[in-house]
């Protein structure tokens, strides 16, 4: 489990297609990603997420480390168009007596939006981005969201697929949604808690 605070910027420093896995037919599938970073301390098979994707760690040193994304995560993430010098969120697996700052964060993406529009109000910088139809009912006005693994507020909804994010300073600062432009592909993992209530509730509205 994660919360969505960034800890690091990691970089991509080499893509090797075809070394996570065997599919059925005994081929090569997946990609292995080797990602320069400031952490030390890493452990073989310790959870980290990537721009929100949670995967595992294969192998690390100091300031790097390799993990592996299957073809499914290759499916429904931006993970397979990352090339080398591509930057991407980091964040380790929460610690059972850390404190909790974010908000509940899978690392389990639900889909990939676009941003729409990005501009200013203020000291802030407002992103619009277009959401997954499937999505847009798990979102409501101050609910949570992680955009490519950082824990935000939805800030507004302007339109039907709409999401609208206030991003200030430290937020620009410290992660890489300071590069965000229309057109950006981001990866959107919605509030876990409103995904179970609408789970609950869905053999009560067919009734309806």
């Amino acid at each position: 489990m994660f919360t969505g605070l960034i800890e690091d910027i990691g970089v991509i420093e080499g893509v090797r297609a075809g070394n996570s896995r065997e599919d059925a037919d005994g081929a090569e599938a997946g990609h292995e990603l080797r990602v320069r970073c400031s952490f030390t301390d890493l452990s073989d098979g310790e959870s980290i997420a990537l721009d929100g994707v949670c995967l595992t760690v294969r192998s690390h040193g100091a300031g790097w480390f390799v993990v592996a994304a299957v073809s499914t995560t290759l499916g429904r993430t931006n993970v397979a168009a990352w090339t080398e010098g591509t930057r991407v969120n980091l964040e380790r697996a929460m610690r059972a007596d850390s404190r909790f700052g974010g908000h509940i964060v899978q690392g389990h993406v639900d889909g990939v939006g676009v941003v729409d529009w990005v501009g200013s109000e203020g000291d802030a910088r407002l992103v619009n981005v277009r959401i997954p139809d499937e999505l847009a009912e798990l979102m409501v006005p101050h609910g949570s969201i992680a955009v490519d693994g950082v824990s935000l507020t939805v800030n507004e909804l302007p339109s039907p697929g709409i999401v609208q994010l206030s991003l200030i300073e430290y937020t620009l600062a410290h992660t890489t949604l300071g590069e965000l432009r229309p057109g950006t592909r981001v990866h959107v993992e919605a509030d876990v808690i409103g995904k179970y209530v609408r789970r609950l509730v869905a053999p009560h509205m067919a009734q309806v």
